[in-house]
């Protein structure tokens, strides 16, 4: 199995789509069909999405594959069969009209339904192939083999890619069919239009050297965890507002000397020396190569927090993410029977 990993979690640019489903292409049509502006339906709402997410006409037009002129035909000649005007024009795109932000609504729909019937259809007759794009708080990044590995191993026909994003991000993503499904926290903040399984829960601890700040303590306290020189992740993350949060009930204000969005730059000042800062302790443990950095257990309040699969809340589900929900739900159980 290839996966490809992008370890920048911050604002994200365009996500690629699998090579093998919608888009880039999506249309399976033969050579010159959609130059002709004979486009069906889906492919113009295929055309409105790329719009939505592109915010503009020749990226959403690469996307899709075509060109701009092409597009923006396509969209016109929806516009004509709907009667109401969807996309505010000036020299560039600047948004959609209430009408067309009413009509991406149901073209989310009806491009999801159209897919997931593909997808059926091609597993009757192939058994399950396709690529799964997965979107991963960076804090759960390191849990993401224990739920691919396996779904690959029952279905070989599978490639994944795997984002590290925000949790706002990857809800945002999953509306607008850019991945199928994420790992992020259920428990914390909304998590939108989504179902979900729950997979774990997250303790926090704090990584810090032997010699370095509270280095010689068996345990520390939230308190005492806010009076450390800290590196901590940045504030549009999910783990870091839970941390201020913890921070602020224990009676200190948030102060990091650095703040990334990035696990490794934090993990890599720590090690310099001078610094500690707080992970979950699953990610701790993975990331503790060297004898001299220290995990210790945060009490004092005890912090939990749930980490799990979320997939658009949409029946029938498509092949994939019914398998990767079935996969999920196996790991589950097999992780609440060890404890």
């Amino acid at each position: 199995m290839v996966t490809k990993l992008s370890a920048r979690a911050g604002r994200p640019g365009p996500i690629p789509p699998p090579r093998d489903a919608a888009p880039r292409t999506p249309y399976n049509h033969p050579p010159g069909r959609i130059a002709r502006g004979a486009a069906p339906l889906i492919d113009k709402l295929e055309f409105l999405l790329a719009l939505s997410r592109e915010r503009h006409f020749g990226r959403a037009a690469e996307a899709c594959g075509v060109t701009q002129p092409t597009l923006s035909a396509g969209v016109r000649s929806l516009e004509d069969q709907l009667g109401v005007m969807l996309v505010q024009r000036g020299s560039r795109f600047i948004g959609f009209t209430p009408e067309g932000e009413r009509v991406l609504e149901w073209g989310r729909r009806i491009v999801a339904d159209s897919r997931a019937m593909r997808q059926d259809v091609a597993a009757l007759r192939q058994g399950l192939t396709g690529h799964l794009r997965l979107g991963v708080v960076p804090t759960a990044v390191g849990f993401v083999p224990a739920l691919t590995a396996p779904l690959r191993a029952r279905h070989p026909g599978l490639r994944f890619t795997v984002f590290s994003r925000t949790s706002e991000e990857i809800l945002a993503l999953i509306e607008n069919l850019e991945i199928e499904a994420g790992l992020s926290y259920l428990d914390n903040e909304p998590v939108g239009r989504t179902r979900s399984v729950p997979l774990y829960r997250e303790r926090y601890r704090l990584l810090t050297t032997a010699g370095g700040p509270l280095g010689d303590r068996p345990r520390v306290t939230w308190r005492e965890v806010g009076e450390a020189p800290l590196c901590l992740l940045s504030p549009d993350m999910q783990n870091r507002r839970i941390v201020d949060r913890l921070l602020r009930g224990a009676g200190s204000e948030p102060d990091p000397i650095l703040e990334s969005n990035s696990v490794i730059v934090l993990v890599s000042h720590v090690r310099a020396g001078g610094f500690a800062t707080v992970l979950p302790e699953r990610l701790a443990a993975t990331l503790i190569v060297e004898e001299d950095l220290m995990s210790i257990p945060i009490v004092e309040p005890e912090a939990v927090h749930t980490i799990g699969l979320i997939v658009p809340s949409r029946e029938p589900a498509t092949a994939m993410t019914a398998a990767l929900v079935t996969e999920a739900r196996r790991l589950s159980e097999a992780l609440t029977d060890t404890g």
